[in-house]
């Protein structure tokens, strides 16, 4: 058949079929700030969800709509398996919802709070439970030293 004949699909058709955002095996755990960001994130999908459906036919902007309804699909799934956890005042151990500091083998100093996979931020101090450094951490009190990846970091804090 000559190419002349068939249809490629063009990038907008391409992009209304936008896959699912990966939905976690792992127990929602969040904090209530990071269920906070996760209601805000909801309100933001719906007003873009009903935007995109205000804005005539839906033809107009498929990517819109298809972004706009898979956005919250995944909102309203996280939003309904959050497990929002409180933060514990003094803890004496590493728990999810602390702060803790580590002294890296090379004299780095990092401080990280543990918290949901949805709020985890490295660059901005959050690390996601179940990321690696935060699970080796877990459970451990100020002064234990963890390896991880060939490195040692030693608790030097937790808040």
């Amino acid at each position: 058949m000559s190419v002349a004949f068939t249809k490629d699909e063009d990038h907008e058709a391409a992009a209304a079929n936008l896959p699912d955002r990966p939905i976690s095996p792992h127990p929602n755990y969040v904090t209530p700030e990071g269920l906070a960001q996760l209601e805000a994130a909801f309100t933001e999908a719906r007003a873009a969800y009903t935007a995109a459906q205000a804005s005539g036919e839906v033809s107009d902007d498929r990517t819109a709509m298809a972004r706009a309804t898979r956005d919250l699909r995944y909102y309203t799934a996280r939003l309904g398996s959050a497990q929002k956890i409180e933060p514990v005042a003094s803890p004496d151990r590493v728990v999810f919802g602390c702060r803790v500091d580590i002294l890296r083998e090379d004299g780095r100093r990092q401080s990280f709070r543990i918290v949901g996979e949805d709020e985890a931020d490295p660059a901005k101090g959050s690390l996601s439970y179940v990321s690696p450094l935060a699970r080796v951490l877990m459970g451990r009190e100020t002064g234990d030293e963890v390896t991880i990846s060939d490195t040692v970091i030693e608790i030097t804090a937790i808040a």
